[in-house]
């Protein structure tokens, strides 16, 4: 079978640097490493792929007879040095992401722990609810967070004012030990920082050494016009402080469209139910009904309409977020049977139902169904 491109191995397109082959290694190591994958057989054979093409392609000189001859250069002695088996340097490619990989499955850091000292605060989510009205035109919306903020007192560090964090003596400020038990090296989170790497001998009072104290926020939020249920809108950098200075996590605001007393929705359509007496359906004219921009509009009933019709009124829906498309607005007719007749009432829908025979086919088609139905089951 033949061997796959080493540069499409790595996600890479041809004449990457060496810092994208380098960091795509990185990622296809993380992916692929038979540790988090043991329910993949073809792991272990995709990351000894993988190592094989970093191998050969962070070394400039394997990689620009790469480059010129393909895989051809490492057959039958070509390109001096290069391993006839095609099984790559394991061990040398692996050591360039040895902290890296291991810091992600043991949980520890990476070097001097930098990455332990200051980890990033959590995402936060609110939940904002607004009308339909506001969805349809938008609006700036003041917000209260409860969430927590970088200590102004120690600015984050944890350390009392005067004085600094300094290295955890157990790991040397790498927030990870390592044992070795025969061939193989465990490392594991130091215990005595917890993985931080640091150790703070005079912990800040405000915020107790964690260096961020709990405290709400206020924050205005651009909500754009168009806005539905389920629409989310991050803030960037709002969410929680991070511990020990390190960056804020982000607030991701998510929006409810509360239900309207008038209008239904669905997607940039609305819908309004309008209720019709008998006679103004049957004798058709003009209605005026209301549109979410807070307008009217007239609208004509044809005669003898049903319950049921609609009607549309272009352009008079939701507008679309940062498009310039809108939506229709359907207005459904809704025949409403008169209630509480007086006598004189009565006495004419009487009159009116006995001249009214010819006026009503869809009754006058379904009871012709009905006798011709009746008369089947019969015979």
């Amino acid at each position: 079978m033949s061997k796959r491109d080493y540069y499409e191995l790595l996600g890479l397109a041809k004449g990457a640097s060496a810092d994208q082959i380098k960091k795509a290694y990185r990622t296809k190591a993380k992916e692929l490493h038979p540790d988090r994958n043991s329910e993949n057989p073809e792991a272990e054979s995709q990351f000894k792929e993988v190592n094989e093409a970093y191998d050969v392609l962070k070394d400039s000189d394997k990689k620009a007879a790469y480059d010129r001859f393909g895989h051809a250069a490492f057959e039958g002695g070509m390109a001096g040095g290069g391993r006839a088996s095609g099984q790559g340097d394991f061990t040398s490619a692996f050591s360039d992401v040895f902290d890296d990989l291991f810091g992600d499955f043991m949980g520890g850091g990476r070097g001097s722990g930098g990455r332990n000292r200051a980890s990033r605060g959590s995402d936060l989510r609110y939940n904002l609810r607004v009308s339909l009205e506001e969805a349809f035109s938008g609006l700036q919306k003041s917000i209260n967070v409860p969430t927590s903020v970088q200590c102004a007192s120690c600015r984050g560090t944890g350390a009392e004012s005067g004085s600094e964090p300094t290295n955890c003596p157990t790991c040397s400020g790498m927030g990870k030990v390592r044992a070795t038990q025969g061939f193989f090296t465990v490392e594991r989170t130091c215990p005595t920082c917890s993985g931080s790497g640091q150790m703070i001998k005079n912990p800040c009072r405000k915020c107790k050494g964690v260096g961020r104290i709990e405290k709400d926020r206020s924050l205005s939020v651009n909500v754009p016009a168009g806005v539905e249920t389920g629409t989310r809108i991050r803030l960037s950098g709002e969410g929680e402080a991070g511990l020990r200075a390190g960056p804020s996590g982000d607030l991701y605001i998510f929006i409810e469209v509360e239900d309207h007393r008038i209008f239904s929705r669905e997607g940039l359509n609305l819908f309004c139910r309008v209720p019709v007496s008998m006679s103004s359906a049957a004798l058709g004219g003009d209605i005026e009904v209301p549109t979410i921009d807070g307008g009217r509009s007239r609208v004509k009933i044809p005669q003898g309409s049903q319950s049921g019709r609609q009607m549309r009124l272009r352009n008079k829906g939701m507008p679309a977020i940062k498009a310039s498309q809108i939506g229709d607005m359907f207005i459904e007719l809704a025949i409403e049977t008169p209630v509480n007749l007086t006598s004189r009432q009565k006495e004419l829908l009487i009159e009116f139902e006995k001249l009214s025979e010819d006026n009503n086919p869809e009754s006058k088609s379904f009871f012709s169904s009905v006798k011709s139905f009746w008369d089947t089951m019969k015979g």
